[in-house]
């Protein structure tokens, strides 16, 4: 019997009846893992309990902390390394496996989605990029200046969590994928997309986003965010330079949806 992986994972949902159960099987090796639940009207949350996993319900009360720092502030987790994961994400074999044998040297990890689309894992075009594995004691999410922008309500938006004062440790990535399901229901993907580009536009607008945790993030979200033509920009970065024309049809939706976000 493998030793369960000492990292408490968890996943955010709402309204996740699709995707759910593949994203808990996925995690069987990990010693803890909590749904946190707002208020699905499918059946998520009796889908979480079939796998054997803790429910919390979480109602948002239009403030901060938002959904991801409550959940540091508030579980009694049972691990001071956690994981978060959406319903539509996936940890293979191989990223278990990494985890497991992590020396944690690090205060957190960027962990990079490989985007799955009709039933393929898409080897190249845009990876997001998240730190969204870490000690909970030294990273946190930071507060920003949206509370009345549309589009994103009680997640934390497109940014980075930061490293709490005082905290020296350096960070580091993970070489394994977690694998993304988002491209696999067009109709939702392109609903959420509309939301995050309005709260982005919102964000920009206001100069509100926090400083990135790493100075080459800063320097290249900055040189991006200036683009006159970005949408066409986002194109050629994920078909061109990031190669995504090797995954064929798939590559050319993928770089064609950064496209179509960046022109909302």
């Amino acid at each position: 019997m493998q030793t369960k992986i000492p990292v408490s994972v968890i996943v955010t949902t709402k309204n996740e009846e699709k995707n759910l159960s593949r994203c808990l099987a996925s995690l069987e090796r990990f010693d803890e893992v909590i749904v946190v639940d707002s208020q699905s009207t499918d059946t998520t949350a009796d889908i979480a309990r079939s796998f054997g996993v803790l429910v919390m319900p979480f109602v948002w009360n239009g403030a901060y902390p938002k959904k991801r720092q409550w959940c540091l502030d508030h579980l009694r987790l049972k691990h001071d390394r956690i994981f978060f994961l959406d319903a539509d994400e996936e940890a293979n074999a191989d990223l278990c496996d990494e985890i497991a044998a992590l020396d944690w040297s690090c205060a957190g990890y960027f962990v990079k989605g490989a985007y799955v689309l009709n039933g393929r894992t898409l080897r190249f075009g845009l990876k997001n990029n998240k730190l969204c594995l870490f000690d909970r004691h030294k990273i946190h999410f930071p507060v920003v200046d949206d509370l009345d922008l549309p589009g994103m309500g009680e997640m934390e938006g497109h940014y980075q969590p930061v490293l709490k004062d005082g905290v020296t440790e350096k960070l580091g990535t993970l070489q394994t994928h977690v694998l993304h399901h988002a491209m696999e229901d067009s109709l939702r993907h392109d609903l959420r997309h509309d939301g995050y580009a309005a709260w982005e536009r919102g964000m920009r607008q206001r100069n509100a986003y926090p400083a990135d945790i790493t100075p080459m993030r800063r320097l290249l979200k900055r040189c991006f965010t200036r683009l006159p033509w970005r949408p066409f920009a986002a194109f050629l970065h994920s078909y061109v330079l990031k190669l995504g024309f090797l995954d064929g049809a798939a590559g050319y939706s993928l770089a064609k949806s950064r496209l179509s976000y960046y022109r909302k």
